[in-house]
């Protein structure tokens, strides 16, 4: 899966702030994501980010 820095990744659950949109921010072995809704940031792991994509926006 091709996911470069300053994609805009739809996932399957939503974020509590009510956003689905995370802009990747990292890649590697874990993903740092910026959530498009309230600003929060985390790292997770590149499977786990993989299992739950539903859509990818490239910049």
């Amino acid at each position: 899966m091709e996911i470069a820095v300053g994609d805009i990744v739809k996932l399957k659950k939503q974020h509590p702030c009510g956003s689905y949109e995370w802009e990747v921010l990292r890649t590697g072995a874990d993903f740092r994501l910026k959530c498009l809704g309230c600003g929060h940031q985390i790292m997770i792991p590149r499977k786990t980010v993989e299992k739950s994509i539903k859509g990818i926006r490239k910049q």
